[in-house]
């Protein structure tokens, strides 16, 4: 099992603590969660997404985080709305610190690398007291950025001025004054999970079975399928559309993978979506019971590409991405840096090891046996998380394994 692979790539321009109010230890695993399904939303809305979406939280959480460190005024009080918590809070930074050294705890059975790079223009000048405060934050560290073709800060109008650097050479430590001050800086988050089933699928027991696919599809995908005690329910969403749910754990219980879909054939996932909350998720995860199944999931892998700035824009950030109100003064302690491009991609990948062939031995089971059964041969949503840190590695749906 290789189910999330993360990359967000936040691009700056060439700005140490914003007074916000924090949260409390207890709610930052809701707050992840309400984030994850506020990303999932407008991710799943954008026009470009295709049928399948899959967005990874933790990784953009990490990226906004070390902004935090960096941002004052509105550009800290936007960031501190759209996360729903403050570093700057004592309490709240000692228990998010403490979530990530455990997610790096050997003995753990999911393998899980989290960690945020930041990419400074040899021209661009950063305060100790930021760099230390980033490389000590999940793993996080600075790095000099390779040259690239400068461009002068922006004029009033908000359009930047050409510049060229002493000498005409590329641009480096030699740019003048004006010209270091708009430096471009990169932010890089990244996030992998790896792990394999508390109880795997035998690739002898995947066999093509029917799905049917979003806008009436009628596909043939390969289904693996296993015979396992699971955490299972069944529960009404809010406004009393019939859900199944169903809990696959990974080896040493410490992640899971849930998976959400209507009962009804008839009731599309699209009506389900909106009225999943934080609360209602915790509230269904809570409720879950052992039961012994027969499961059938198919293979997939998805591969989404995402333009985050107008995501955080509706949110509310704003000031992050225009060159004249972003306030970064904790980078140098000057004006200068603002937000110019934010881009996540996200990767989940779904299998079993080593399938080569399949065989009958599913559909027999299916036909015969009296055990209870969860099909996912239909759209359904996905959530993969850590409980005990409360951190979302990916969240998503599949409308077609096969795409």
């Amino acid at each position: 099992m290789r189910p999330a692979l993360l990359a967000l790539l936040l691009l700056l321009l060439p700005s140490c603590l914003p007074g916000a109010r924090g949260s409390l230890r207890e709610d930052l695993g809701l707050l992840r969660t309400q984030l994850a399904l506020r990303l999932y939303r407008d991710a799943a809305a954008a026009p470009s997404n295709g049928t399948n979406v899959v967005i990874s939280p933790a990784g953009v959480s990490l990226a906004l985080e070390i902004l935090q460190f960096a941002a004052q005024g509105d550009t800290a009080r936007q960031l501190v709305q759209a996360l729903g918590y403050s570093l700057h809070a004592p309490q709240v930074s000692t228990s998010i610190r403490s979530a990530y050294a455990a997610l790096r705890s050997p003995g753990r059975g999911p393998q899980v690398e989290l960690a945020c790079t930041m990419f400074v223009h040899p021209g661009a000048a950063v305060s100790p007291c930021f760099m230390e405060r980033v490389s000590r934050w999940a793993n996080s560290s600075l790095q000099p950025a390779p040259p690239r073709e400068p461009r002068g800060p922006p004029t009033r109008s908000g359009e930047r001025s050409r510049a060229v650097p002493a000498g005409g050479g590329p641009a480096g430590p030699e740019l003048g004054q004006a010209e270091a001050a708009w430096a471009r800086l990169a932010l890089l988050s990244t996030m992998s999970f790896r792990s394999t089933w508390r109880r795997g699928f035998a690739p002898a027991d995947t066999q093509p079975l029917p799905f049917a696919g979003a806008r009436g599809l009628a596909l043939q995908v390969p289904t693996m399928h296993q015979t396992a005690e699971v955490n299972y329910g069944q529960f009404q969403d809010p406004v009393g559309h019939q859900v199944q749910v169903l809990e696959l754990p990974y080896l040493g219980s410490t992640a899971s993978l849930l998976l959400v879909r209507p009962r009804d054939k008839d009731t599309p996932l699209s009506h389900i979506e909106p009225h999943l909350t934080a609360s209602v998720l915790h509230t269904w995860m809570s409720s879950l019971t052992r039961a012994r199944m027969d499961v059938f999931l198919p293979r997939f892998r998805i591969e989404n590409h995402f333009n985050l700035k107008p995501i955080l824009n509706s949110w509310g950030v704003t000031d992050l991405f225009d060159p004249l109100k972003a306030n970064l003064k904790g980078i140098s302690g000057q004006d200068g840096f603002y937000v110019s491009e934010a881009i996540h991609k996200a990767k989940m990948e779904v299998s079993e090891e080593g399938t080569k062939a399949s065989t009958a031995t599913a559909l027999l089971l299916l036909k015969r046996s009296r055990i209870p059964f969860f099909k996912a041969d239909r759209p359904f949503f996905f959530f993969l998380r850590e409980p005990d840190t409360g951190f979302v590695f990916s969240i998503g749906r599949v409308s077609n394994p096969l795409d």
